[in-house]
């Protein structure tokens, strides 16, 4: 049934939809009035206060880190730089092969440094342009830094020590000296580098240096001197090897201590081998017979010594000798590469440590005959001495 405006009587939609709510006409003025808009849901407020706290707490708490982490900054630098507790100066030594963190441990178990952390943080962090901290024993000042510290060890400026070995040691002599330095570590090599490769000089190395270190320097160092000796040598010479002029540079290191006449004693040998004499030297005659271990102090040179054949009698084979018989220095070496131009195949003991020269046979022997006569009286003196003081103490 229709009511008259195209709506069932019912109020019900066909085939049993949902009612529709009745129409309602609007009056003009209501019809131009705007519709309400719906509201937007608006957060409350007690959401908007959870959210303004945790914003607050994450800015204070990152406020509050940043102090804390300036403040632990400026403790650490300012412990890294300032006087250390070390009141007395000390070494320190730092082994071969040690890491920071050992180093920053031994450190603070010696008292250097006040904290081994600190020590080991800042110092990795000056490490970073590829520099170290070098092996080696160290003097640290009292009240030394961490920073000082730091700069010393890197710096690799050590204590250094030294041996020294005098010209015309032989090589097992120069091997017992390095076995008797305590401040050296290591075995020395199994095998003897070959007489006279060894420069005499005083070396200085730190602690824990090992023997075969020092030996592999002085095999280097004479190395060096003899090519730069051979280089400029009298072209004229009758020698025609470098091993050559270390041969016969160790005869006149053994002949002579005085630096003053080895070029005048290099000039005899050089004589006589370009005469084809033989070179008659007492020194290559002991080598021959006690080899680099010398010969004992109180052990006379015998006549019949001279008759012994060893390979180093230069009495008896002519030329040179087979090796060295000891380590020349550089004045030994020039001495031979530049001699000086003499006429003389002789010389002797003069009895006040040098030598008297002659060119003949004659010459010579009157000069062995006044040695003889001065080794005679200064004999003679020691005697008379000797006496005296037994009378001496004989007389209290």
């Amino acid at each position: 049934m229709s009511d008259g405006y195209g709506n069932s009587g019912s109020g019900y939609g066909r085939g049993g939809q949902t009612p529709r709510e009745p129409f309602i006409p609007k009056s003009p003025s209501d019809a131009l009035r705007p519709e309400k808009v719906p509201e937007v849901q608006k957060r409350s407020k007690k959401a908007r206060s959870q959210f303004v706290i945790f914003l607050n707490f994450v800015m204070s708490m990152m406020v509050i880190l940043c102090i804390a982490g300036v403040a632990v900054f400026y403790y650490v630098i300012s412990t890294f730089e300032q006087p250390g507790p070390l009141a007395v100066n000390t070494t320190f030594s730092v082994r071969n092969g040690a890491g920071l963190a050992e180093i920053a441990r031994d450190l603070e178990r010696k008292g250097i440094v006040e904290d081994a952390r600190i020590f080991r943080y800042v110092t990795a962090t000056h490490l970073r342009d590829g520099s170290t901290l070098k092996a080696g024993e160290y003097e640290i000042k009292a009240h030394d830094s961490m920073m000082e510290v730091m700069e010393l060890l890197k710096s690799g400026k050590s204590i250094l020590y030294s041996i020294s070995f005098p010209e015309g040691l032989t090589v097992a002599q120069m091997f017992d000296r390095l076995r008797a330095d305590e401040t050296l570590t290591g075995d020395l090599p199994a095998i003897l580098p070959p007489e006279g490769s060894l420069m005499p000089d005083t070396y200085k190395f730190s602690k824990a240096t090992s023997r075969e270190e020092i030996v592999a320097q002085m095999r280097a160092a004479q190395t060096r001197l003899v090519d730069d000796v051979w280089s400029h040598r009298d072209p004229d010479l009758p020698i025609k090897t470098k091993e050559e002029l270390v041969i016969l540079a160790s005869i006149v290191e053994k002949e002579t201590g005085r630096a003053d006449e080895r070029p005048h004693v290099a000039s005899v040998f050089i004589n006589r081998l370009q005469k084809g004499m033989r070179l008659q030297s007492d020194p290559t005659i002991i080598y021959g017979l006690f080899g680099g271990e010398g010969k004992p102090s109180d052990r006379p040179i015998y006549q019949s010594d001279l008759k012994k054949s060893t390979p180093y009698n230069t009495y008896i084979i002519k030329g040179l000798p087979p090796t060295p018989i000891a380590n020349p220095g550089r004045a030994a070496l020039e001495a031979v590469a530049n001699p000086w131009k003499t006429s003389d195949l002789y010389f002797v003991a003069d009895g006040t440590g040098g030598h008297v020269f002659a060119a003949t046979l004659e010459e010579h022997n009157a000069n062995v005959r006044r040695w003889r006569k001065v080794e005679e009286n200064k004999l003679k003196e020691e005697a008379e001495q000797a006496n005296g003081d037994a009378a001496d103490t004989t007389g209290q």
